[in-house]
Formats: C-alpha cells, structure tokens, sequence
C-alpha cells in the first residue's frame, strides 16, 4: 500500500495498530518502539482485551433475556445460553489461532478477519466473510441507536410514571433521543484509533455490569416480594400465545441468544490490539475464557431471575418495558449505565468498518490528499490532533446514515435479530472451523475433522430456526410501523 514517501507522515496518518488502518514502516528488528511488523508497538494485555469483549458482547439485550427464557423454559433457556456460551468460546479459540499464519509465535499477521481469511481458504470466500461482517456491523450500529433512544426515554418515562402516579401513559417522540445519540457518536468517531480510545472501553464494560446488576437485583427482589418462582419447564404455554406463535418466538428466542454471544466478528481486530510476548493467540484464549465465563454468568443470572419475577410475562426488556416501575431513581441509573455502554459498544463495533473503507480509499486514491493528508490542529495542553478530512466526512456520513434509517424503520431491532442469527453461523462457527482445519492441515474424513464439521452443520441448523423467527417477527411490525413518527 503506498502510502506517501515520508515514513513519519505515514505513522501519524494512519495510527499504528488496533482497529485503525496501520502504514507500511520498513521493519527494524532490534527497534524497542517496533513490533516484528514494524509497526509501532502494540500495548493491549489480557485485561483490555477482556474489557473490549465484554463491552461488545454485553450489550443491552442482556435484559432481553427473561423474555427469552419465558419463550422457551426452564429448562431450555439455560441449556440454550450454557450450549452457546460453549461453542463461542470454542470457535473463538480457533479463530484466535488464525490471528497469525504458519508460525503461531513469528507468522504473518492477520489484522483483520477478512485478512485471516484470505490467508487461510482465500478465493470468493474472502468476499462472502467481508459482505457478512461489515452488514452485521451496520445493522449493530442501528440496532444501538434505537437501543440507546429507548433507554434515554426510558429515564424520562419512569419520572413521569412516579411524578403521575401511573396516570400518564407518558408517550414520547423517539426521534430527539437517536439524533442526540448519533451526534456524541459523530464526536467520538474522529478520534482515530480505538486503542486511545481504551477508557472508554473499560468505561462500557463497568456500566454493563452496573445496569445488568441492577436488573439482576430488581428480579430477585420480585422473586423475593412473590414468594415464589414463576414460569414452567416449557416457557410460555399454548392460550396465552398460539401454537405458531410459541414456534416462531422460540426460534426468535434462539437468535435472541446467538446476538447476544456474537463478538467474533471483531474478534481479530481487538487481537490485533495486544502487545506480545506472550503470544498474541495466549492472551487472546485467556480473554476469551474470562469474558465469555464472566458474560455467561450475567446471562444466566439476569435471565433466570427475570423469568423467576414475571413468568409468561417477562417483558422484552426488563428495565425499559417496564417489568419493574420502583424504585424510579434506580431505574434512571440502569438505563443511564446502558446509554454509555452503547455509546461505548458502538464504537467498538464500528472501528473495524471505519478502518475497512478508509484503507481501501488510501489504496485506490494514495494520490489524494482529502484521503491521505493529515492536518494538525494544536490544542492547548493535549498532543496536536491529526485532522484527515476523508475519515471525518466519512465517519459522519456514516453516523447520519445510521440515525437515520434508526428513525425510518425503528422496529430495526427484530432485523439486526435477524443479522444476528444470519452471521452467527458464517463469523462464529464456519469460518473459524474451515480455517482451523486449513491451517492444522487437518485429514478430510478423520475424526477431528467429523466432530467439526458436525458442530458446523448443528449451528446452521440453528441460525436457520432463528433467522426464521426474526423474519416472523419483522413481518408482524410492518403492520403498524409508521416511519419517522415511532413513540413508546
């Protein structure tokens, strides 16, 4: 990639590692500033690599949960979230193995999935992996604008309900929330590399825990005011829903569950982040084994205990639907925990895109310089900040356009369910599977080589149950949908 003929130019326009687009600098093997690329020294450890998972993976629909164990029970739910717990941790233990290739400790690096990939299987799959990680990405990107929209209201409705006394039904325009929301993420996108960003990931995974603890909390205290553990060993029985529909919420329920695990998708670029030795695949499984051990837990807790509280009747979300009205102030601060985790989630998920377009437009115009040019602004007490004109016009089109089919379809939710369950199979089971078994050279027809394939075709099965009910689902909100004009 030719990037300019000052080296120097070229490491301030393009940041050196995580999720930004990194220069070619000529490797200097004894250099303490370079890594065996030569590029600037990677700083993650395990723990940031955690708290980058945990911010992606601990996403608001950790209070979609209870509404997800009601559909399917007892005794599913759990065995459902356990199973998927399992399988991406397995996957993601491959797909980490892949970050370099040949040599775990000394190979190439991979800094990007699509790059794993084409070092791996190659050929059309490169373009099938790309065209389904970068959808998923823009369609999470909508979903938490319309996420964070309803959480904001949410502050305000519960106010209103206690200030009424339950009177008021409190309805309100969504709009003012998602443009309000799309402008902080307009802000936070120029800054360049997510690796600076680091503070806020840590932020996000300490205000997931903040509200999914409170959520945890409310439904033992209901459990607790009961006197009692609702629900049944199947989930929501047949009269309260029909029979087709108890079909097509349980396989919604499954993608509701595959979503929530999702992070493989950008699970190479944060492996991109962490500095070495020990080797990067090292660090990356003990991250992998805290966050998803860590996340599985909240899932279990959350879910369990908010089917506990309301049975058949869980609401879809625990803190914004309103299963639970006091105390209010509390209820404020959940859903001000789950705005900032989304604002923070957000960023995580959209770095990997940014940084996609932004080094194809450095490779097919390493001429311009409204793409390559760097322009230094001084500010007062901090490091000058390198303004590139392409990547801000570009990051804001991009929060715009998100915003803006956020307020256009606002039941996005049920498609980026959708999305979920479509790229579950592809991003966290197949690929990493078929790249394994191409970088271990594993035998066609052997054992190993079985139990995968097996694992693979079980997973897709899966997808295709969930992705069936999530267009169920969509079918039924384009019933009463009324763009631009959508209050809860």
């Amino acid at each position: 990639m030719k990037m300019g003929d000052n080296t120097a130019a070229a490491k301030n326009q393009f940041p050196p590692h995580s999720f930004s687009i990194v220069s070619d600098v000529p490797p200097q093997a004894n250099s303490k500033w370079l890594d065996d690329d030569g590029k600037l020294k990677r700083t993650g450890t395990v723990w940031t690599a955690s708290a980058h998972i945990i911010t992606a993976v601990i996403g608001s629909g950790v209070l979609s949960l209870a509404w997800a164990v009601a559909q399917l029970g007892w005794v599913a739910g759990p065995s459902v979230m356990f199973l998927f717990s399992l399988v991406t941790y397995y996957t993601s233990t491959l797909l980490s193995a892949c970050y370099r290739t040949g040599d775990p400790v000394n190979g190439k690096r991979n800094y990007t999935y699509m790059d794993a990939v084409r070092s791996n299987l190659g050929g059309g799959k490169v373009k099938i992996c790309g065209f389904v990680q970068y959808l998923n990405l823009v369609g999470v990107a909508i979903g938490y604008t319309i996420a964070s929209s309803i959480s904001m209201m949410a502050v305000k409705r519960s106010n209103c309900f206690h200030s009424s006394g339950g009177k008021d039904a409190c309805h309100m325009n969504a709009n003012p929330y998602m443009i309000a929301f799309g402008v902080v993420e307009i802000l936070l996108s120029q800054i360049p590399d997510f690796d600076q960003l680091w503070w806020l990931s840590i932020l996000a995974a300490v205000m997931s825990f903040t509200y999914s603890t409170i959520g945890l909390g409310l439904g033992i205290a209901q459990v607790v005011q009961n006197g009692k553990i609702m629900g049944s060993m199947t989930g929501i029985s047949i009269g309260t829903v029909t029979e087709t529909q108890k079909i097509w919420k349980s396989f919604q329920a499954l993608g509701a569950i595959a979503f929530a695990y999702s992070y493989s998708l950008i699970l190479i670029e944060i492996q991109n982040t962490i500095r070495s030795p020990p080797a990067e695949f090292k660090t990356m499984k003990k991250a992998t084994l805290i966050s998803v051990s860590v996340t599985t837990i909240f899932y279990m807790l959350c879910g369990c205990f908010g089917y506990a509280a309301f049975g058949d009747m869980s609401p879809g979300n625990l803190l914004t639907g309103f299963g639970f009205y006091n105390p209010y102030w509390l209820l404020d601060i959940a859903n001000v925990a789950i705005v900032v985790h989304l604002v923070g989630a957000y960023q995580v998920y959209c770095q990997p895109l940014f940084a996609f377009v932004e080094k194809a437009a450095a490779q097919k115009f390493p001429d311009s310089e409204f793409i390559t040019k760097d322009i230094k602004i001084q500010i007062p007490g901090c490091k000058p900040y390198n303004l590139n004109l392409f990547r801000s016009a570009w990051r804001t089109i991009f929060v715009i356009f998100t915003t803006v089919v956020s307020m256009l379809l606002p039941f996005f939710n049920d498609i980026v369910g959708l999305l979920g369950a479509l790229g579950f199979w592809p991003l966290t089971v197949y690929f990493p599977v078929e790249m394994y078994i191409a970088q271990k050279k594993i035998q066609k027809w052997s054992t190993r080589w079985l139990c995968l394939q097996i694992l693979s075709a079980a997973c897709l099965i899966i997808t295709i149950a969930a992705a069936a009910g999530s267009i169920a689902g969509v079918i039924d909100d384009l019933k009463t949908v009324k763009p631009f004009h959508t209050t809860y």
